[in-house]
């Protein structure tokens, strides 16, 4: 089964990182990625850029909605995710784990559709 892994996270706390939080965070993240993709077990992975650069726009809106953030009522902010395939949710719930960090929150959702299109990997220059 596909699921979807959503991180959440502390975006100030995540501004107070010492270089070497962030860089034990993201080797963690690549050995993860790694091992999912020589399993066959990796789908898209997405880091979102902070709350600040999100617009909100509602159904039949023709202009954003000018809210003050974050946009839903939560400490966490939804900092990016995972699609993985996993035997089941206790599976999934270990993959998870291996990207835990201090204001981590995960959501795992099982996928009922997943198409990966055709956009290759890439960073994009703000």
């Amino acid at each position: 089964m596909l699921y979807a892994i959503l991180i959440h996270g502390s975006e100030s706390a995540e501004a107070t990182w010492e270089p070497d939080v962030e860089e034990d965070m993201l080797e963690r993240h690549a050995d993860l990625r790694d091992d999912l993709q020589a399993q066959g077990r990796l789908g898209a992975v997405l880091r979102f850029m902070p709350d600040a650069a999100t617009t909100v726009r509602r159904a039949g809106d023709l202009h954003p909605l000018v809210t003050e953030r974050p946009f839903a009522n939560t400490a966490e902010q939804l900092m990016g995710l995972y699609v993985v395939e996993c035997e089941s949710v206790e599976e999934a719930t270990h993959v998870a784990h291996r990207m835990a960090f201090e204001t981590g929150v995960f959501e795992i959702r099982p996928i009922s559709w997943y198409d990966p299109g055709g956009i290759p990997a890439r960073i994009p220059q703000v």
